[in-house]
């Protein structure tokens, strides 16, 4: 891992100056964290605000910043306001990452810096069009460079002793609604509602699939039984966030796995 550090550091060095998107994520982290430590002041970690950030994440991030001493900015983003988002089709993360980087590429501009994402290995695999949206616009994937994993990201972070290693996986909201179904203020609502609700019960790595009137719950399948135990807390949860039908995928926990409809439609 020190090995590994090294060259993305080396990376990062090269670079001059960046500004890290940061969502929170340990990917995003690990870049804002390293890049903060290679070039100080010359690192700036931005993190976008919209009605699809999940509750609880803007205030994790700042305080993250704050612990390792990073330079950190909010700035709101406009993809609620752009039609072809709301429509929700198969390139919904393009349009989404579109609007982040034309609020970040000022900022970077007037710093004379590229721009970095948290991209790593694993995530070339699936379909990321918020990457080539990215990609587009010149910016950058560290973790790619320097040939870092999933895991690999995780085992970095813990031997760097950041608080985020063990962080589930948290993509925007909008990732809970299956393609075709509008995005709206109030079905974002709803999925953030349901799963802050679920983590409170302590249920660990999950997600809220949103069909309407229907959550489809995904939890690690080590924790289907504890689910079906605690049905009546489960349940509970679920329609105080305004869903009538509360069900479990057999299948457990799988980022991105609302992917699989677009193999099956072409």
């Amino acid at each position: 891992m020190q090995e590994r550090i090294a060259t993305l550091r080396g990376r990062l060095s090269d670079l001059g100056s960046v500004v890290v998107a940061y969502s929170g994520g340990v990917d995003s982290a690990l870049v804002a964290h390293q890049a903060a430590a290679v070039l100080g002041e010359r690192a700036l970690a931005v993190t976008a605000v919209s009605p699809s950030l999940g509750a609880g994440e803007l205030e994790e991030c700042a305080a993250t910043a704050r612990e390792w001493g990073i330079r950190w900015q909010a700035v709101e983003t406009d993809e609620m306001e752009r039609e072809a988002y709301r429509a929700n089709g198969a390139d919904r993360c393009w349009h989404c990452k579109s609007a982040l980087m034309d609020r970040i590429a000022p900022i970077a501009e007037a710093m004379g810096a590229a721009i970095a994402l948290g991209v790593n290995l694993d995530d070339l695999g699936d379909h990321r069009p918020g990457q080539q949206a990215a990609a587009e616009r010149g910016a950058v994937f560290p973790l790619v460079d320097a040939g870092f994993t999933k895991d690999d990201v995780r085992r970095s972070a813990r031997h760097l002793g950041l608080s985020v290693a063990d962080k589930p996986a948290a993509a925007c909201l909008a990732s809970r609604v299956p393609y075709g179904t509008p995005v709206t203020l109030g079905t974002l609502d709803r999925v953030g509602r349901a799963e802050a609700a679920l983590r409170a019960l302590g249920l660990g790595q999950l997600r809220v699939r949103h069909y309407g009137q229907l959550a489809r719950l995904e939890v690690g399948v080590d924790r289907l039984a504890e689910v079906v135990d605690r049905r009546d807390e489960v349940v509970a949860a679920l329609r105080a966030a305004g869903y009538r039908y509360a069900t479990v995928d057999l299948e457990g926990f799988r980022s991105g796995n609302l992917n699989d409809a677009l193999g099956s439609a072409r």
